[in-house]
């Protein structure tokens, strides 16, 4: 195994999960070593220490934990929600809920994962999917 950790971002994990989400996939790392999924991707599991770490698909599946709303101007694209989503398989991270009012996101909505497009970038986004648990 290579014990070298990448120094530049272009090349290693945080590289990796850009081009998945380019080609149309979420994927997350999980530790081969104590089985936990690890986010934002990394170059060592941050449960164990391990450098064991396998992308696998994310379900996409999640709960808004916690959410705000920036104030903008229209001009600059109007209101934008950002939230905290608890995935599935354990990992929290910040994304945005889209499709509805940027103040209509609540904590404990359920939601699912997608990737859209920004400034010719893929972005991992959020859209309601059920009820609020």
């Amino acid at each position: 195994m290579d014990d070298t950790i990448p120094a530049c971002p272009d090349a290693g994990p945080e590289k990796v999960f850009f081009d998945t989400l380019e080609s149309g996939a979420f994927r997350i790392q999980r530790c081969q070593d104590c089985g936990r999924h690890v986010f934002y991707p990394r170059a060592l599991c941050n449960h164990c220490g391990s450098r064991a770490l396998d992308w696998v698909d994310a379900s996409g599946r999640g709960t808004v934990y916690s959410t705000t709303v920036v104030r903008r101007k229209a001009e600059a694209g109007g209101d934008l929600n950002i939230a905290l989503i608890d995935l599935e398989e354990g990992v929290r991270l910040m994304s945005r809920v889209e499709g509805i009012a940027p103040d209509a996101v609540r904590i404990g909505m359920r939601v699912q994962a997608g990737i859209a497009a920004e400034n010719g970038r893929p972005l991992l986004v959020f859209t309601q999917s059920g009820a609020a648990t």
